[in-house]
């Protein structure tokens, strides 16, 4: 299931959204698409609803056309709907190819991530590097067959990187949409069904192997012309069997193939017409020789590094809509007893009447306790009306020295004279920076005392119900299991909230 066009229009990352989609424990339904949404930050109510109130729906809403999730766009009198590519349809076409399923979102500007490892921006630079470099050094012919190889080396990547399950814009415009699945489309038919294998790596992997040994070798021409010629010659062996395959075994041509043989006939014309017949040394033929060698091993490691990411990617996909079970984590949830606090007002935060309450047992001085006050202080900031939370340090006089109590005295003293903000950011700032100074100038308690008597009463009650460990997450109750990471939360807050018998 693809929807390329959709989950660019809403600036989501995609990895991140077929990820998080591919692993709901309801895969492929629309609640995990809608849950999935709702994880990326984009907030949605899903709705069944008759055409004929259609028309008072707002301008953008998300639809099941054409057996896939499509966000539906008005446009005067007719409706744009972006899937795996952008189709323009009218009411009555729109209508008929939908089911009564709609979501209705907040668009939220907030929600665009970028990826991390985009190395696209790089790879323009070292293009536009190496197009100058020839420009400037070479001659003209030289600098036309350097920039022929870069125009078949990026091809090539596009290709290399759709592989992956990345979309080409690139590929798209020259053969149309290669993101939908369809067997008419030959860029597709040829490319994605090439069964040729030669230690993993494909027909089109060479391609991108071939195109970059010439690249880094047409850099330093003339010394390498006579190399150049030879491999230009060998390509000739290429052409006709991508030739042969287009024509007489899927008897359909591609036009991004036919786009690289022109590329390759048109450096096999000027290397033979052009390029001088220097005497070649065997020094630059070693060189020519090592350079291929680690050109083949980068490629067939990058290419079975990217293969085993996608297989451990899809397996985890899998594992995870167990782990992502809400039944399952329910379960696991309620097995441990439910504690009740005499204390639910000392630190308290959120909206105190919301259903869903999340205690959390730390210590100031728990290295592991940053990130768990992290999570919660996420929480609240999403879900500030739904949310109740406590933060229920320990604190035993006995147990502490006077920076601890100190610094526990100004949380109270922030708690109690500034707002429930101002108290969060001083929790937060004291994880961040663990300087009991800052705090201290945040409260201006100066050297006034305060009274821990609920502080120490509630350290008893922690202790008492055996929440001796920190940091520790309890949820109405239960202890949160141990079999999942404190982060899983996320993926059950929605389901949690809406559990009456919690």
């Amino acid at each position: 299931m693809r929807f390329d066009k959709l989950i660019h229009y809403l600036k989501l990352d995609k990895q991140e959204f077929l990820f998080q989609f591919n692993s709901h424990p309801n895969y492929p339904s629309a609640l995990a698409f809608s849950d999935t949404l709702n994880f990326m930050g984009l907030k949605n109510d899903a709705y069944e609803l008759e055409k004929q109130y259609w028309d008072e729906l707002p301008d953008e809403f998300i639809a099941i056309v054409n057996n896939s999730f499509s966000l539906v766009k008005k446009t005067g009198n007719n409706y744009s709907v972006y899937s795996d590519k952008v189709k323009n349809l009218n009411k009555n076409e729109l209508h008929s190819n939908s089911s009564d399923f709609i979501l209705l979102f907040e668009k939220n500007e907030n929600t665009e991530t970028k990826s991390a490892n985009n190395i696209k921006p790089i790879i323009y630079i070292a293009l536009g590097l190496i197009i100058l470099y020839s420009l400037l050094n070479q001659t003209w012919y030289e600098s036309i067959f350097n920039i022929l190889s870069l125009i078949g080396l990026y091809i090539s990547l596009e290709i290399f990187s759709q592989k992956f399950g990345n979309t080409s814009t690139v590929i798209g415009s020259i053969c149309g949409d290669t993101s939908a699945n369809q067997n008419v489309n030959s860029c597709n038919k040829i490319i994605n069904q090439d069964k040729t294998s030669i230690l993993g790596l494909k027909f089109s992997d060479f391609s991108l192997i071939y195109f970059t040994g010439i690249t880094l070798l047409g850099l330093f021409l003339p010394t390498t012309a006579y190399i150049i010629k030879g491999f230009t010659l060998v390509s000739i062996l290429a052409i006709g069997y991508s030739l042969y395959v287009q024509a007489f075994v899927e008897k359909t041509f591609c036009r991004v193939c036919l786009l690289i043989i022109a590329i390759l006939v048109a450096q096999l014309l000027i290397s033979t017409i052009l390029f001088d017949n220097l005497f070649l040394e065997t020094k630059t033929l070693l060189l020519s020789l090592i350079l291929w060698i680690i050109v083949f091993a980068s490629t067939l490691y990058v290419n079975n590094i990217l293969q085993d990411k996608e297989k451990l990617q899809k397996s985890n996909a899998k594992n995870l809509r167990f782990k992502r079970n809400y039944d399952l984590f329910k379960r696991e949830l309620t097995e441990n007893e439910k504690i009740s606090f005499t204390d639910n007002q000392t630190f308290s935060l959120g909206n105190k009447d919301g259903k869903l309450h999340i205690a959390i047992v730390s210590n100031p001085y728990c290295g592991f306790c940053k990130d768990a006050h992290k999570i919660l202080e996420d929480i609240l900031k999403k879900y500030p009306n739904e949310i109740s939370a406590q933060i229920r340090f320990n604190y035993t006089t006995e147990r502490s020295n006077e920076k601890y109590t100190n610094l526990i005295s100004d949380f109270v003293n922030i708690y109690k004279n500034k707002s429930q903000n101002k108290f969060m950011e001083a929790v937060e700032d004291w994880f961040e920076n663990k300087s009991e100074e800052r705090i201290n100038q945040k409260s201006n308690r100066g050297t006034a005392t305060e009274d821990l008597t609920p502080i120490i009463e509630m350290s008893k009650e922690n202790a008492n119900s055996g929440l001796n460990f920190t940091p520790i997450f309890l949820i109405n109750g239960h202890q949160f299991p141990e079999k999942y990471d404190r982060d899983d939360i996320w993926f059950f807050i929605d389901e949690l909230l809406e559990d009456e018998e919690l």
